[in-house]
């Protein structure tokens, strides 16, 4: 399993317009490979609040597959030279190899 997670910064009183894109249908979840995509938020800051994505992948290949691919690459070059929202403070984006998984009683 290969992960992918994307830390948004926002101005406090503004996660619902990034929740509001990153919770609906996106172009990656059609995506050979795709496990899932979890939408998470953090608003226990008075200054700031925090947006996680986290996208999990059957394997770091098909992540690659994702990066290269067309709609991926096409998405991109139409926002070439846009400047974020300013709500946005920052953006964050890391990826891991999983190396190990350990199912709870809850786990199907």
């Amino acid at each position: 399993m290969f992960i992918m997670t994307r830390t948004m910064t926002i101005e406090a009183g503004n996660s619902d317009k990034v929740l509001e894109r990153f919770s609906s249908d996106m172009a990656v979840d059609t995506m050979d490979g795709l496990i899932d995509r979890i939408v998470m938020v953090n608003t226990k800051s008075k200054e700031h609040e925090e947006v996680v994505m986290i996208i999990r992948w059957e394997s770091k290949e098909a992540w690659k597959n994702w990066e290269k691919s067309d709609v991926h690459i096409q998405g991109h070059r139409e926002k070439r030279g846009q400047q974020p929202p300013a709500y946005i403070i920052s953006t964050d984006v890391k990826t891991y190899d999983v190396h190990a998984v350990k199912k709870g009683k809850a786990s199907v």
